[in-house]
């Protein structure tokens, strides 16, 4: 399963600003790590839960497909030889459209999945945007910076600047009290590989 991409489901987390006026107090920077924080959440296990449960019914759904496919793919090898031209046509032409249904079916399987993902994770997002807007008032941060990512805001602080464990506390979560769960995507759904050739079988026409 691929990790999720919190950069860009957590863009609006990656800099926030606190009440603190510039002008009537020194700049005071913290930083937190988005991803770390969303896995200490209760939520956090739900969110994979249903993730994975969305998943099976579209390779289900998949699955099916395929095995139709392969079914009349097979029964055509079979019987293509003593087809009339205008039956083995009309086979061949099935076939070539269930191919593409599959073909169709997985990509809008993958939006649908991504779909689902970021609409799982909003509720959490927002909860966790509230709770680090309220802790940098609260503690005088000025910005708040996202630590996480390839590219990440961040590439050095004190660990003092670190509000991690002030926002799980602030959510009435230990920090580090439960295994950290990474919320996760479940791959898109893959059939096996539609061989392109059944649906040009060539066959001898009799004379």
């Amino acid at each position: 399963m691929n990790k999720i991409r919190i950069a860009l489901a957590v863009a609006a987390l990656t800099f926030t600003t606190a009440t603190a006026s510039l002008a009537q107090a020194p700049l005071k920077i913290g930083y937190t790590s988005v991803e770390y924080v969303l896995s200490q959440m209760p939520e956090s296990k739900q969110i994979e839960s249903q993730l994975k449960d969305y998943s099976t019914q579209l390779k289900n759904q998949l699955d099916t497909k395929y095995a139709e496919y392969q079914s009349k793919g097979e029964a055509f090898q079979k019987g293509a030889a003593t087809m009339p031209d205008p039956v083995r046509a009309d086979k061949q032409k099935e076939l070539q459209n269930l191919q593409q249904s599959i073909q169709e079916f997985q990509q809008s399987a993958e939006t649908s999945l991504q779909q689902k993902q970021q609409t799982l994770l909003k509720p959490a997002l927002d909860k966790l945007q509230q709770t680090i807007d309220a802790v940098a008032t609260e503690n005088g941060f000025t910005y708040v910076l996202n630590s996480d990512g390839a590219s990440p805001v961040l590439l050095h602080g004190p660990k003092e600047g670190d509000i991690s464990d002030l926002v799980l506390k602030k959510m009435g979560i230990t920090p580090g009290a439960a295994a950290a769960t990474k919320v996760t995507t479940p791959a898109a759904p893959a059939a096996s590989a539609v061989p392109a050739a059944t649906t040009k079988t060539k066959t001898k026409t009799k004379k």
